[in-house]
C-alpha cells in the first residue's frame, strides 16, 4: 500500500512539475510571439520625413509622397549611372500606361553632389521625364534609406510601407517592377 501512495505522489509531483513547465513554455512562446510582433512593425520601412528640393528649388518633404494613398516609385540614380538613366528611360516609356492602369507616382531621387547637381534639370528636361526630381546633394535620404550606390529603386505600397526594394539594373527589370505594382494595385 505504500508503494502504491508513493507512487501516486509521485504521480501528482510530477504533474505539477509538467504543469509548471508547461505553463512556462507557454508564456516564453507568447513573449517571443509578442517580440517578433514588435520587430516586425519597426523592421517596416517607411518614406522618411525629409525635406528635399525639386529641379525647380522647391521644398518638398518626401514623406508625404507615403500620405497620398498611391503607390510610389522611388528610384534613386544620378547622372554620371548609366545604368540608372537606362532605367529611368525604360520606366518612362511606360510611366503613362501605369499611371493611367495604377495610378502610381514615380519620384527620380538624384545623388549627384553640389559641383554636379547643375547637369540634373538639363539632363531631365532633355529626357522629358515626366515624374517627380528630388535632388539629394547631401545624401541626407541616400543614408535614411540606406542606399549604397545607384541604380536603387523602392516599391511603396497605397498605406505608405515599403514593400519591395532593388539594386542594380538590367534590362527588364522594369518588368518586374511592373509585376510587383500590379500585384498592391489589385
Amino acid at each position: 500500500m505504500a508503494i502504491i501512495l508513493i507512487s501516486d505522489n509521485y504521480k501528482f509531483i510530477l504533474q505539477i512539475q509538467i504543469r509548471a513547465i508547461m505553463k512556462k513554455l507557454i508564456i516564453t512562446l507568447l513573449t517571443l510571439i509578442a517580440i517578433n510582433q514588435i520587430f516586425a512593425q519597426v523592421q517596416k520601412q517607411t518614406l522618411p520625413d525629409i525635406n528635399l528640393k525639386d529641379i525647380n528649388g522647391k521644398l518638398v518633404n518626401v514623406g508625404d509622397y507615403s500620405k497620398k494613398g498611391k503607390i510610389v516609385v522611388v528610384s534613386f540614380w544620378a547622372t554620371w549611372c548609366t545604368p540608372c538613366k537606362k532605367e529611368l528611360n525604360n520606366i518612362n516609356e511606360l510611366y503613362e500606361e501605369w499611371k493611367s492602369k495604377y495610378d502610381i507616382i514615380v519620384v527620380a531621387v538624384t545623388i549627384d553632389n553640389a559641383r554636379n547637381v547643375m547637369k540634373v534639370k538639363p539632363y531631365v528636361d532633355g529626357q522629358a521625364w515626366p515624374f517627380d526630381i528630388l535632388l539629394d546633394v547631401n545624401s541626407d535620404l541616400m543614408r535614411a534609406m540606406n542606399v549604397i550606390n545607384p541604380p536603387h529603386t523602392f516599391l511603396i505600397d497605397k498605406t505608405g510601407n515599403v514593400v519591395y526594394s532593388h539594386t542594380g539594373y538590367l534590362e527588364g527589370d522594369e518588368f518586374t517592377l511592373e509585376e510587383k505594382i500590379k500585384a498592391l494595385a489589385k
